[in-house]
C-alpha cells in the first residue's frame, strides 16, 4: 500500500516552510515515526516523521523548496523490500538511472545542475561535504580533464614553483535561514515603528543567593528540579505588571490593549537562532513550574523541537544576557508588546549601605519600553518594584 508523506497543519501565522535535509534516500527502509526530514518555518523547527513502515519509494519535494500545509512530500510503499543503494557497474543504463538519483540526493541544486550539464554520472564523484554531500568543487574537480604530461628534456631545469600567495583571504557566502529573517525583519520592525526608550537600575542579588544557598538541595529534592533565578525574576515581574498593567499592554491601532493574564516569553539562544517561548498564565506558576519549563524550553530550543504554539502570543518578555557575560545591555522588545525586562552578568562590586562601603554580588536591571504608551514614572516605578522583590524575596511570597 502507498502512504503519503505530508507537510503538518501549519500555524495561521505560518504560511509556509523550507525543508531541509532529508534523511533517508528513495529505496531505503524507514521505520513508522521515524524522522525523515525538518521543516524550517519563520519561528521554529518542525519534525516530519514517517507515518507507516516501509520503503520510500519517491521524493516529491528536493532540499530547499518552498511547501505549504498538507504538501506531499515524499512517498512510501508499506509492501515493498528495500532495494540495493548502489547498481552493478554492468547494469544497463536503465538499472544505472535509479542509482543515480538516489546519489543527486546528496547534492545540492547548484551540484545537480552542474552533473546535469556535464553528463557525470553521479556515483563516480566522491562527496567531500558532511555525511559524503557532494559540493559544488566535487563537481568541478570530476568535470576537468585530466592533463597529459608533456616530455621532459634531460636538459631540462626543475620547474621553480610559483611562490604561495601572501595572505590569502576567503569568503563565504551563507544565506540566512527563515528563522533569522524572521528575527531581524521583528527587530527592525521594533525600532520603526515603537517610541523605544530604556532605563536601568541595579539589583544586590545577595538576598536571592542566601535563600537559593539555604533551600537549594531540598527544593530538587522535593520538586526535581534546581533551582535558578529565572523563576525569582518572572515572579518578581509578574507582581510589579499587576501593580503597572499598561506594561503588559500593547497598542492594536488607536486602542490600548489591557490584560488580566500574564503570558511572560524567555528569550532563549540556540544554533539556530533566538526563540522566545512562553510561560502561559505565570502568575498561577510556582517557582518549581517556572524553573521546570524553563529548563525544557532550554533543552528543546537546542534540538529544534518547539511547537509554534510554544512561540505565540507572549505579554511580556524576559532576556537574560549574563549567562553570556554582559554587563549591560539595551534589549528590543518583541512587537506587539510594550516592554522587554533585561538581566544581566552578576558581579562584585563596592557598594555603599548604612554609610560603610561593601562587597556585594550587584546585576544591572535594563527594562526597554514603548514610550507612546508607557510614561518614564511608569517605567522606572515598575523595574524598582522589580529590584525590591530581589532584594527581600519574602515580598514575593507575601505579594507586596
Amino acid at each position: 500500500m502507498l502512504v503519503e508523506v505530508k507537510v503538518p497543519v501549519l500555524a495561521e501565522s505560518v504560511p509556509d516552510a523550507t525543508l531541509l535535509e532529508w534523511y533517508k534516500k528513495t529505496g531505503e527502509r524507514v521505520e513508522r515515526g521515524e524522522s525523515l526530514i525538518d521543516l524550517e518555518t519563520d519561528k521554529v523547527t518542525l519534525e516530519v516523521a514517517a507515518p507507516e513502515a516501509g520503503v520510500l519509494v519517491e521524493v516529491r519535494k528536493q532540499t530547499g523548496d518552498v511547501v505549504m500545509s498538507q504538501d506531499i512530500l515524499a512517498v512510501i510503499d508499506t509492501a515493498a523490500a528495500a532495494t540495493a543503494v548502489a547498481a552493478p557497474a554492468t547494469a544497463s543504463a536503465a538499472a544505472v538511472a535509479p542509482a543515480a538519483r538516489a546519489e543527486a540526493a546528496k547534492m545540492g541544486p547548484a551540484a545537480r545542475k552542474l552533473v546535469a550539464e556535464a553528463g557525470i554520472d553521479p556515483a563516480n564523484i566522491q562527496g567531500s561535504g558532511k555525511d559524503g554531500r557532494v559540493t559544488k568543487g566535487d563537481v568541478l574537480a570530476a568535470s576537468a580533464p585530466a592533463a597529459t604530461p608533456a616530455p621532459v628534456a634531460v636538459s631540462a631545469k626543475p620547474a621553480t614553483p610559483p611562490p604561495a600567495p601572501v595572505g590569502a583571504r576567503h569568503e563565504e557566502r551563507v544565506p540566512m535561514t527563515r528563522l533569522r529573517k524572521r528575527t531581524a525583519e521583528r527587530l527592525l520592525q521594533a525600532q520603526a515603528q515603537a517610541a523605544l526608550l530604556t532605563t536601568f537600575n541595579e539589583v544586590n542579588m545577595q538576598p536571592v543567593m542566601d535563600l537559593r544557598s539555604r533551600y537549594k538541595d531540598d527544593f530538587e529534592k522535593r520538586h526535581g528540579v534546581k533551582l535558578g533565578f529565572m523563576s525569582f525574576f518572572v515572579k518578581a515581574a509578574v507582581e510589579a505588571l499587576k501593580k503597572f498593567p499598561v506594561v503588559n499592554a500593547y497598542i492594536d491601532g488607536d486602542d490600548i490593549v489591557y490584560h488580566d493574564y500574564f503570558d511572560v516569553g524567555v528569550a532563549v539562544g540556540s544554533e539556530r537562532g533566538l526563540v522566545v517561548p512562553i510561560l502561559r498564565n505565570a502568575e498561577a506558576m510556582t517557582f518549581a513550574d517556572v524553573e521546570r519549563q524553563v529548563s525544557d524550553f532550554g533543552a528543546r530550543a537546542r534540538d529544534g523541537k518547539l511547537g509554534i504554539e510554544e512561540l505565540t502570543g507572549g505579554t511580556f518578555t524576559i532576556s537574560n544576557g549574563g549567562i553570556f557575560g554582559s554587563l549591560v545591555s539595551t534589549p528590543i522588545i518583541n512587537p506587539p508588546q510594550s516592554a522587554i525586562l533585561g538581566m544581566h552578568k552578576i558581579q562584585d562590586r563596592p557598594v555603599a549601605e548604612k554609610g560603610q562601603v561593601v562587597i556585594r554580588p550587584m546585576m544591572y536591571l535594563a527594562l526597554s519600553y514603548d514610550h507612546r504608551i508607557i510614561d518614564g514614572r511608569e517605567a522606572v516605578q515598575c523595574l524598582d518594584t522589580i529590584r525590591q522583590s530581589l532584594e527581600d524575596p519574602s515580598r514575593l511570597l507575601l505579594q507586596l
